[in-house]
């Protein structure tokens, strides 16, 4: 079930004020960022949470939308682990198509560059708040934890894999493919081969019949 429109502000609203504040810690990537923005980007989540969110640039701040654009510069589209799979560093994530993109492809490469860019300092902010030492101790934990995040998951993502090419056999393994492709590629140029063969055949009488 779609969220309702006032609900969808005030989600854009905190998401707006959240993404301005990590920004705020990383002048570099917050400048990366405004300057992908240069056409609006549009973030388009489907089942079981069909819900969209927009991202422009004003002055110096990344506006948040809940209100679909007609023609965006950039669609991305896909369920919400997809785009969670993303946050967490998984790039896999368009090339097996659980996300899609569609616009300015440029812009979309810009913005991506921008996203890896950002490395938000959370010691210095954290240090303001509660001291060097703790805050030191923190950001450690934080840059584990999220280290485990992705480990975790691209673990998980090849188990996935190796139980549907290995166990459940829904898909051949990656060695048949593997071995398959090279049968494929012998196979063309044996008759690439065999094609060349029959033309210096069938040219040799011509050539004769002219001296």
């Amino acid at each position: 079930m779609m969220p309702g429109p006032t609900l969808r502000a005030a989600l854009s609203g905190m998401v707006e004020e959240a993404l301005n504040r990590t920004l705020a810690l990383d002048p570099a990537g917050h400048q990366a960022l405004l300057a992908a923005l240069r056409g609006t980007v549009q973030f388009r989540l489907t089942a079981p949470l069909p819900l969209t969110l927009t991202l422009s640039a004003s002055a110096d701040r990344v506006r948040v939308g809940s209100v679909e654009e007609p023609a965006p510069a950039i669609e991305i589209a896909g369920q919400p682990l997809a785009f969670l799979a993303l946050a967490q560093g998984d790039d896999q994530v368009f090339s097996d198509g659980r996300l899609t993109v569609q616009g300015d492809m440029a812009q979309a490469h810009q913005f991506q560059r921008a996203l890896d860019r950002l490395n938000p300092d959370w010691e210095a902010s954290l240090a303001k708040v509660m001291g060097d030492v703790p805050a030191h101790f923190l950001g450690r934990r934080l840059r584990a934890a999220l280290q485990w995040s992705r480990q975790a998951s691209a673990a998980l993502n090849a188990n996935v894999e190796e139980y549907i090419h290995e166990e459940s056999r829904a898909l051949p393994g990656r060695r048949e493919l593997e071995a398959t492709f090279h049968d494929i590629d012998e196979l063309h140029l044996r008759t690439e081969r065999l094609a060349a063969r029959l033309d210096h055949l069938t040219d040799a009488p011509r050539s004769s019949e002219t001296q």
